[in-house]
């Protein structure tokens, strides 16, 4: 079970900080082996969703999602860095990321339309929370991939 916390960037401990940025890190360009400059300048502006379970260890993150407002990134809402930890997989996390990505946006920005710069693998996963497919598949840092509004 996970404690799903929402924080702005202000917010966040140093520990929170460097547990995030370490899972995008494993998850993004190790696993994925992508080389790509993970930390691009948008986090100070976004909301960060945290997904902890507690171990004997302490907590440890299994989920992460960052909201970026319109204006940011797009013109657009948007949602990114959606990603659960390789030891907390096949749970139903993403699919809880995504619903409460979406609440929060449409609790803060209930009129923006949301774009979000999908791996094109994953292009049926958001067609079923509304998305669809806009634009052609592009490569982004040697993953394909397919902008989608909602």
């Amino acid at each position: 079970m996970l404690t799903w916390t929402w924080k702005a960037f202000p917010e966040l401990t140093l520990e929170e900080l460097y547990r995030l940025l370490a899972l995008r890190q494993e998850v993004f360009v190790v696993e994925q082996r992508s080389i790509y400059l993970d930390v691009d300048g948008y986090d100070p502006g976004c909301h960060h969703l945290l997904g902890v379970e507690q171990t004997p260890q302490g907590p440890r993150l299994a989920a992460y999602l960052r909201v970026l407002p319109p204006g940011l990134k797009y013109p657009e809402a948007s949602f990114g860095r959606v990603l659960t930890a390789p030891h907390a997989r096949r749970h139903g996390h993403g699919q809880e990321l995504v619903r409460r990505g979406l609440d929060f946006l449409a609790t803060h920005h209930a009129q923006a339309p949301i774009r979000i710069g999908a791996q094109d693998y994953l292009r049926r996963f958001y067609e079923g929370f509304g998305f669809r497919a806009v634009g052609d598949v592009y490569d982004e840092d040697g993953i394909p991939h397919v902008d989608m509004l909602r």
